[in-house]
């Protein structure tokens, strides 16, 4: 009986090797197109910059209706600030645009140097982690901001019985930064549960190991949240509640993984026993 030995098949690793430099030059490449796409979006969101700064103040002009009645204005001390305001959040948003694209183009930089079964375990992830993203920093536009702007607010003085009304003046750049500093914060944030169930996929951690350091889980995400969002207890419970229920999913989520690389292990083991039988009755 003649024995056949197959190549490296399309789906092999091996076959997609080449030289260091050749590496760079598809790096290169994949960067140079992430970089043009977010070019393209940036200028095409400078054009409409102002409407969506407009947007992200919503939550600060609903909050001082509620809290005073009346929209106090927004104010800039520096000549430029106005200016690169604007271009702040068109570089912001084409960001966020822009994301899918950075994601999509490393994943074609990668995905040759995996096997089959590593770019199915990872695909997942790579879907879910811009679609976590957005969820977070809707979560944050949506329901922290109006709740920690309205208690911020409360802290104003009118300036009744002869006292020094104090009266919020805000800055147009330093609103901006505040809010691109939460939304950051909340989107990467909503990265946990895929960090760690691919770390449990790697075999780095484990479901059991999430489970017996909770305590330290908790310590750690309300110093966290303490860290990243502004001094406000509102802030800081919006962030620190949702991590710790993505703690408890990304456990739920690396005991499935953990199942499911069992299941294939097994699988693969049998398979292989039944091609050494084959070859030593041939």
């Amino acid at each position: 009986m003649t024995l056949q030995i197959a190549g490296p098949s399309a789906d092999d690793p091996e076959s997609h090797t080449m030289p260091l430099l050749d590496h760079l030059m598809e790096l290169r490449s994949r960067m140079l197109v992430s970089v043009i796409a977010l070019l393209l979006a940036f200028f095409a969101c400078a054009t409409v910059a102002e409407p969506i700064f407009n947007w992200l103040v919503k939550p600060l002009q609903h909050a001082m209706e509620q809290v005073s009645g009346s929209t106090n204005r927004m104010i800039f001390t520096q000549l430029t600030e106005a200016f690169f305001t604007r271009m702040k959040v068109a570089f912001f948003a084409a960001g966020m645009l822009t994301f899918p694209i950075f994601a999509h183009q490393m994943w074609k930089f990668i995905a040759p140097g995996l096997y089959r079964h590593e770019k199915r375990a990872l695909l997942p992830f790579l879907v879910a982690s811009p679609v976590l993203f957005f969820f977070g920093a809707s979560l944050v536009y949506y329901f922290i901001m109006p709740m920690a702007w309205k208690f911020l607010l409360g802290f104003q003085v009118t300036g009744v019985a002869g006292e020094m009304p104090v009266q919020l003046e805000q800055r147009v750049g330093e609103y901006l930064t505040l809010v691109m500093q939460l939304m950051f914060a909340f989107g990467l944030t909503f990265q946990f549960p895929v960090l760690l169930v691919l770390l449990a996929r790697v075999g780095i951690i484990s479901a059991k190991g999430l489970r017996d350091k909770w305590r330290y889980a908790v310590v750690g995400v309300f110093i966290f949240a303490a860290i990243v969002t502004p001094p406000d207890p509102i802030s800081q419970i919006g962030l620190a509640i949702p991590m710790l229920l993505l703690y408890w999913l990304s456990i739920i989520g690396a005991s499935w993984v953990e199942k499911k690389k069992e299941e294939s292990d097994t699988a693969n083991a049998a398979a292989s026993g039944i091609e050494d039988t084959d070859f030593n009755e041939s």
